[in-house]
């Protein structure tokens, strides 16, 4: 059974079919790459499998159980969980801080807790804190806990996004454009942290425009147009379909 199976998707808006039989099927530890044209509606099904936006039609199913039209909070809570073309940081709070609060189930979340159990609280804070260390040291961000994410360079907030999105404890992570922007470098730097994510039972599924990425990251890659599957196979496959080819890569 696949961990994460789309079929048939869709979502229109007004006049304008946004998303129209998209099929997506994710294994346990794989990396894949979405890709498309811009206005292709990658963003769009990233929208849809999150719960940010309720599907027309077709079914996510996650693990066999039925996720379509959840809230967002209940599908991070299922075991899917996305980031955002713009990082969406705490720029005024810690490296630490940001991590912590993506941090599932924690009893400071609830009023009555918080004030009647502040001593359990505060040990769930200090146990809190001590997994966002792990998740930071996973990622390579752990001299910069106290650091406010303000301070932090361009390739550090896009680790940090990384981050957060480990700290929820999802199976399967969406990213939307996590390395835009980022020289070759930078990208050498976060390569590893990705694979190692996948190496250690993670499931990921990329939106990216730079090829070169998706060449060096991605197992099996989707190809989406016009709102719908094109087209799946490996990138060599993919960036060598004469088609594909006049319609996106040259």
């Amino acid at each position: 059974m696949a961990l994460l199976e789309v079929s048939n998707l869709g979502i229109a808006f007004g006049g304008l079919q946004a998303v129209s039989q998209f099929d997506l099927t994710v294994e346990t530890g794989h990396l894949y790459g979405l890709i498309g044209p811009n206005g292709a509606g990658k963003t769009t099904a990233f929208n849809l499998l999150t719960g940010f936006l309720k599907p027309d039609q077709g079914e996510i199913l996650f693990k066999g159980q039925s996720i379509s039209g959840l809230r967002p909070h209940r599908i991070v809570g299922a075991g899917v969980a996305r980031s955002f073309q713009d990082l969406r940081l705490f720029t005024k709070m810690t490296v630490l801080e940001n991590v912590v609060v993506a941090l599932p189930g924690q009893s400071g979340d609830n009023v009555v807790k918080a004030y009647f159990a502040p001593r359990t609280v505060a040990r769930e804070e200090r146990e809190n804190a001590a997994r966002a260390m792990e998740v930071l040291r996973f990622v390579g961000l752990e001299d910069k806990a106290d650091e406010r994410a303000e301070n932090l360079s361009y390739a550090e907030e896009k680790l940090l996004v990384i981050a957060r999105l480990l700290a929820t404890g999802a199976e399967v992570l969406l990213f939307d454009e996590p390395l835009s922007g980022l020289d070759s470098v930078a990208l050498q730097e976060i390569f590893p942290v990705i694979r190692r994510l996948a190496s250690e039972g993670k499931t990921i599924c990329i939106i990216e425009h730079n090829l070169d990425v998706i060449k060096s990251l991605c197992d099996t890659v989707y190809f989406l147009d016009e709102g719908h599957t094109m087209a799946v196979g490996t990138p060599d496959e993919l960036m060598n379909d004469p088609e594909l080819a006049t319609r996106y890569f040259k």
